[in-house]
């Protein structure tokens, strides 16, 4: 977690989701100096392995979804987070929660960034999670909602990043005929036609389309180099006042209560918050 010395009380914190690899705090670091010059907290949770096996589907294997929103409540209660709404990033698997959770959520979200997931779930009829259909053989309530609030999350200020050179399919890269004909053969393909459907969706259900494409020049599927060379940070967080205010470290200059808040537990299965060390 970054806090800078002085949170502004309008200022939705910054939610940023690792991906497989789980590197919040490289996030953390990234996001918070330029999240400090506006009062912005930067949250970095942890889905650990254990526990969060399949969080990048943010309702199956688990509650991901809650586990996120009691974490929320609980730095509400300690100070950190001073409105209702949030802004969330997610890069990779990150990228998949945080998409599908302002799905379910959309009240909840300020803005949503999202930087190359390697699938999405589409506005469509296909079951979840790669549609907003109940499976067929898990008709769960919360399903039907994804329907329900789809106006409301094509609404929202979305931006989807992704490298101009993440073209290359791998072992982590979902594939099989059917999802290759729905969402393209590799991350970049994917990034623009799910950008193109949400934008024709909107324009369809009569809701003024929020949504921007940005693809980060000389940039593959590597965070610290999508915010390094591709400028991500800026683009995540795009107004940088003069004065910048330092970031405080959990590692040492935090007062006991933020050190504490900083293990704080979800009501659910456990959900840590990274530490910044800037």
């Amino acid at each position: 977690m970054a806090l800078p010395h002085n949170i502004a009380p309008d200022m939705p914190p910054l939610i940023a989701v690792h991906g497989i690899r789980r590197g919040a705090k490289l996030q953390a670091d990234l996001f918070g100096k330029r999240a400090a010059a506006l009062g912005q907290p930067v949250i970095a949770p942890v889905f650990d392995k254990a526990n969060w096996l399949g969080y990048q589907q943010a309702f199956l294997c688990g509650r991901a979804d809650l586990a996120l929103l009691d974490l929320v409540l609980a730095l509400r209660n300690e100070g950190v987070v001073k409105t209702e709404k949030i802004d969330l990033f997610g890069f990779s698997g990150g990228a998949q929660f945080v998409h599908r959770f302002a799905m379910l959520h959309p009240d909840r979200v300020s803005h949503l960034s999202i930087a190359s997931p390697g699938w999405y779930t589409f506005p469509d009829n296909a079951p979840y999670p790669y549609g907003l259909w109940p499976r067929p053989e898990h008709p769960d309530e919360w399903s039907y909602c994804l329907i329900a609030k789809l106006d409301r999350f094509l609404a929202l200020p979305i931006r989807v990043c992704v490298g101009e050179n993440d073209c290359v399919r791998d072992k982590n890269t979902r594939s099989g005929a059917a999802i290759d004909a729905q969402q393209g053969l590799n991350r970049l393909d994917r990034a623009k036609r799910w950008a193109e459907t949400v934008h024709t969706t909107a324009i369809d259900m009569k809701v003024a389309p929020q949504i921007t494409l940005h693809e980060l020049k000389g940039c593959g599927h590597d965070f610290q180099t999508c915010v390094t060379k591709g400028e991500l940070d800026r683009i995540v967080i795009p107004d940088l006042p003069s004065h910048q205010w330092p970031v405080t470290s959990c590692s040492g200059t935090c007062t006991a209560k933020q050190r504490q808040m900083c293990h704080a537990k979800s009501s659910a299965t456990p959900l840590n918050v990274m530490e910044a060390t800037g």
